[in-house]
């Protein structure tokens, strides 16, 4: 059986040697055209005037377009119609889109995207979460609310409280292709698209509506990205758009790609959050009731903002059963980058906060910051603790808690106890560099939180040589989607690998696809395509039994061959027979997800199908004079169920790791006081670099199946390791705790200048 095998990515070879081929690598029809945006400089403001007459006369421009050209809607946002494509007279943020350069080359039409003239009217731009709160400025009117219980009640009952805010910054996606879309003009009025994108379908909706035809129209084919991470759910939208307008302005194909500065510049980030919490527990560390604040700075356009600050609220328990919880959420509109999907989808920044929530406590009652958290898990059973309520702030009872064994395992196999018995020796003798160790748990919840999207399709054809050619809506970005959905479809057939192709995600075979996002690329799609081929291979078991007069249920596939009773064919020679029997050899599948059901108005429900788990434990050591930090050793168990493929998933969990421990340690965005990002380039922004890694990483999979009905009883694997990388933070926290007896209080990212902050503050006693 193919699954389960650790095999490489199936395209492994090509990124290897760089034949790869992603949109800009797609040879180009003669002629084609090349774009760019006029951007804006100011934050928020009027245009009173535009000369673009030097754009127009700028060596190889062909035409530029402002929002009066465009031909039907001037829009390109996934949600309520708030995001112009170019601007419609209004700015709202610095590189907002004003004009569309359409030019012979790339280097063309960004050169003369710099030349044009317009007049501004500033106005004072909404930059932070203070200046947002005090204009009341917001996507909601007030908070969003979940709760259980009176948590008020129950933290002035507790016999002890604490309270705090803190600060978590923002994430640029930093894909490795960055955004690119190629538009060819077909006969009729049709357009073909090549698009960057985890989501055909949206773009397909996107371009018919700013061409003013039926989505039939319009054919988007996705073949790979090079890297997605959230990042290419919404924001290929402007690129897609301005190309099919333009190729159907001028008749010839257009292409657009953006340049690292401009793609920082004009896309949206991870949402940056401030947290306040308010938290009663009694001396054994066990959380009576908790109240967490979220204030999530939005920027200028809704894109995914309230589903994405759903989600913090959803993961605000993380591995915890908190008896009185109230999470109250703000969702504030600022003249920044209007902030977007990313892996983890907000999840991450709500578990931030109770882990946080977790440190703060062991502290203060001078805990083992472990045994503080395993004192709340989650029972692994509703009624293990005698009890019948295990269920989350939003009503869900937890049936599947993993984290039990996963704990005591990591922390025997880490050797734990022995390593922070070490490290308390050592700061006791070292006063420069100090060290941490922390553990960290993950309990994500598995399914799109807007519950129609749990859906997919899969096109599967058996050739009369047997040779099999699959489609299904999931796109791959490098994460192996592809590699495990073939080995499930050669698995259900019982044929080797290589006769299984599966070509580019195309909206005109498969349609209405959900957005490869949510960690559940793997779960639709593989129950999809599984459908799809047991449909075609029982019809080839139905003709065989009757030809062989033998019942069904005698017909296997496994090996290469078809059996019945004594008789033997091989895989191919049954499709042959099958074809010329006049036999389907070609079928649909069909999968959503069961069991869901979720109000996010109420905040109640059940909108997860089940949840993945992960823990972590990170040893660091910094240097308390300038704040330089390192992860020494990093030690991972993580629940994939029964994985298809562990080689790609240990792969997904060390990436995942590695970008969450950038999040919160390195990767920090900076905007000055007139709404500029001053860190978009590779030189200003600091992603985790290959040294940056633990220079010892130790990562195995929990060896348990899904207990939900799942592909093979897999689970998925995209995002829940990203919140491993939490380890790193608080492992941070803990090597500053060293210095001195006050909590260290570290904002995210915890950069060298926050850590030797942090060090001077607890050495004060601050």
């Amino acid at each position: 059986m193919s699954v389960t095998k650790p095999l490489p990515h199936d395209a492994a070879r090509l990124h290897v040697t760089g034949s790869a081929r992603y949109v800009d690598d797609i040879p180009s029809p003669a002629g084609t055209l090349h774009l760019a945006f006029g951007q804006s400089p100011i934050a928020k403001g009027r245009i009173t005037a535009m000369n673009l007459d030097a754009v127009k006369a700028a060596p190889g421009v062909m035409a530029v377009m402002v929002a009066d050209d465009l031909p039907f809607a001037n829009d390109v946002s996934p949600s309520i119609h708030d995001e112009p494509l170019l601007s419609d007279g209004t700015v709202n943020y610095v590189g907002q889109p004003v004009f569309l350069v359409i030019a012979e080359s790339h280097l063309a039409a960004r050169k003369a995207a710099r030349l044009g003239q317009i007049d501004y009217v500033e106005e004072t731009p909404l930059l932070t979460v203070d200046e947002a709160l005090a204009a009341d400025s917001r996507f909601e009117e007030g908070p969003r609310i979940y709760e259980k219980g009176d948590a008020e009640a129950a933290i002035d009952a507790a016999p002890r409280q604490i309270e705090a805010t803190f600060e978590i910054g923002g994430q640029e996606h930093f894909y490795l292709e960055g955004q690119a879309a190629m538009a060819v003009p077909n006969e009729g009025g049709d357009m073909l698209v090549h698009s960057s994108t985890q989501h055909p379908t949206e773009i397909q909706h996107k371009v018919a509506e700013a061409l003013g035809v039926p989505m039939h129209a319009v054919r988007v084919e996705t073949r790979r990205m090079g890297g997605g991470f959230g990042g290419k759910e919404s924001q290929g939208n402007a690129l897609a758009v301005s190309c099919a307008v333009a190729a159907r302005l001028t008749g010839r194909t257009c292409k657009m790609r953006y340049d690292r500065d401009d793609d920082m510049v004009i896309t949206g980030k991870r949402h940056e959050f401030r947290i306040s919490y308010r938290v009663g527990f009694d001396d054994d560390g066990r959380v009576q009731g908790v109240s967490f604040k979220h204030y999530t700075r939005c920027g200028w356009a809704q894109d995914l903002s309230l589903p994405v600050a759903d989600r913090a609220m959803l993961h605000s328990d993380n591995a915890y059963l908190l008896p009185n919880a109230r999470i109250e959420s703000h969702r504030l509109k600022t003249n920044t980058q209007s902030a977007t999907a990313y892996r983890g989808f907000g999840g991450p920044q709500g578990m931030v906060g109770i882990e946080r929530v977790m440190d703060h406590i062991a502290h203060d009652l001078g805990l083992d910051p472990v045994e503080v958290r395993k004192r709340n898990y989650y029972a692994a059973k509703a009624d293990a603790l005698g009890q019948d309520d295990n269920s989350t702030p939003y009503g869900m009872q937890v049936e599947d808690f993993e984290l039990h064994g996963m704990t005591e395992r990591l922390l025997e196999t880490s050797n734990y106890a022995a390593r922070k018995a070490a490290i308390e020796e050592w700061n006791a003798e070292n006063p420069i560099v100090k060290k941490g160790i922390a553990f960290a748990p993950v309990k994500f919840g598995i399914s799109f939180t807007l519950t129609h999207l749990n859906q997919a399709g899969a096109l599967v054809h058996v050739y009369q040589d047997g040779s099999v050619h699959l489609n299904h809506g999931g796109t791959e970005m490098g994460q192996g989607l592809f590699q495990k959905v073939a080995q499930v479809a050669a698995s259900r057939f019982g044929i080797p690998l290589d006769l299984v192709k599966i070509t580019a995600t195309d909206t005109a075979k498969v349609p209405n696809t959900s957005a490869t996002a949510a960690s559940s690329g793997s779960d639709l799609n593989g129950m999809a395509v599984k459908a799809a081929c047991d449909t075609i291979r029982d019809r080839m078991a139905e003709f065989l039994a009757e030809r062989h007069q033998a019942e069904v249920n005698d017909v296997t596939f496994s090996d290469g061959n078809v059996e019945i009773g004594e008789a033997r064919y091989t895989f191919q020679e049954a499709a042959s027979m099958a074809y010329q029997g006049r036999i389907s050899l070609s079928a649909t599948g069909f999968y959503k997800t069961p069991k869901i059901e979720w109000d996010r108005i109420k905040g109640h429900g059940r909108p997860f199908f089940y949840f993945a788990y992960g823990a972590s434990i990170t040893e660091v050591a910094i240097d308390t004079l300038t704040g330089e930090n390192r992860i020494l050793r990093t030690d991972i168990l993580h629940d994939a169920g029964a994985s298809l493929n562990p080689a790609l998933d240990i792969g997904q969990v060390e990436g995942g790791y590695v970008q969450g421990a950038g999040w919160l340690t390195t990767e920090e965005l900076v905007w000055d006081d007139q709404g500029r990002l001053r860190t978009h380039a590779p030189s200003t922004y600091k992603i985790p670099a290959c040294s940056d890694r633990p220079d010892v990483f130790n990562v195995a999979l929990w060896d348990e199946q899904n207990r939900e009905d799942t592909i093979y009883r897999s689970k998925a694997v995209g995002e829940p390791p990203f919140m491993l990388g939490i380890s790193a933070w608080l492992a941070l926290s803990n090597a500053v705790a060293a210095c001195g007896d006050a909590y260290p209080a570290i904002d995210a990212p915890a950069t060298a200048e926050e850590v030797w902050a942090r060090v001077r503050r607890v050495r004060d006693g601050i």
